[in-house]
């Protein structure tokens, strides 16, 4: 990759981890589903006017805009104002690389490859150690909903690899008009209307920017930049990058909120990460250390 493709992809990586401390901070000052139906209002309306329909089926549009929005965030900003951290957030919710492929195998019988597998397991096991650390906590809750968000983007994940849209931006902006109606709805159901109304006639400074920041930076910016970069390279050159999310959604945890992890967290996040990067790069570091073996006299 050229270096300012690698600076633009790392860039994107430091905006979505990012994203987490902006939801914390922006679940204090919205509720959780008046905030994502802002989120996606503002991603969707200003953006198709700009952006063609893409040419799939509204199924696939209204299927994957519903469950990105409430199987995904949904779930996962009700974590995150039930009070997980950012950063522990940013963590677990790259699960979902694990739910697609469990996903597409039930689907498409596209069955995971065995070093996939043991990265899988690798990751579960550091949650279980997160999980046994919160069990006794009021953070057990927010952590399970946070898994079940994972999935709801691994399920998303599979509409939209089911849809297979020319153009990921476009698919995006289209599917999100589908989100904003619902989660108004479970807002009105939900919701103190008190505070709700409050929120939207006199907001802060700091919901402007946060639902800015959630519009503009994080989907479309960021979807945006991220589709630009695998038109120029491979799926497989600019997928690992997202492995920095979390990364950048730990440090800003840390270095904003002053968020911390005790030791069995710390070793649970450990494992997390060894199990994305093995079932990432597992098959190739094999391989290497094969033809190596090999090549030796």
């Amino acid at each position: 990759m050229k270096q300012r493709h690698i600076a633009l992809a790392v860039l994107i990586a430091a905006i979505w981890g990012f994203n987490f401390v902006v939801i914390k901070v922006g679940v204090a000052a919205v509720p959780p589903f008046m905030l994502l139906a802002l989120r996606f209002f503002f991603a969707a309306v200003p953006a198709l006017f700009f952006v063609a329909r893409p040419k799939v089926s509204i199924t696939y549009l209204a299927g994957y805009g519903l469950m990105l929005a409430l199987g995904q965030f949904g779930f996962m900003f009700m974590a995150v104002k039930m009070g997980l951290p950012a950063g522990l957030t940013s963590l677990v919710l790259q699960l979902q690389a694990f739910f697609t492929m469990f996903f597409a195998w039930i689907v498409f019988a596209d069955m995971p490859k065995w070093f996939q597998i043991i990265g899988a397991v690798i990751a579960f096991a550091g949650i279980a150690l997160i999980a046994a650390a919160r069990w006794s906590g009021t953070d057990f809750l927010p952590l399970m909903l946070c898994v079940i968000a994972a999935a709801g983007w691994g399920a998303s994940n599979i509409i939209a690899k089911a849809a297979k849209p020319p153009n990921a931006l476009s698919f995006t902006v289209w599917s999100s008009l589908w989100s904003p109606l619902p989660l108004l709805a479970l807002s009105w159901m939900f919701e103190d209307h008190a505070q709700t109304a409050t929120a939207l006639a006199h907001p802060t400074m700091i919901a402007i920017l946060a639902v800015v920041y959630l519009a503009a930076l994080s989907t479309i910016f960021g979807y945006g930049a991220w589709n630009f970069l695998l038109t120029k390279y491979s799926a497989g050159t600019v997928a690992p990058f997202s492995l920095l999310v979390p990364i950048f959604g730990i440090l800003s945890g840390v270095l904003v909120l002053g968020e911390s992890f005790d030791k069995f967290e710390i070793a649970g996040a450990l494992l997390v990460i060894a199990g994305l990067i093995f079932s990432n790069f597992g098959g190739a570091l094999l391989d290497l250390a094969a033809s190596k073996k090999m090549a030796e006299p």
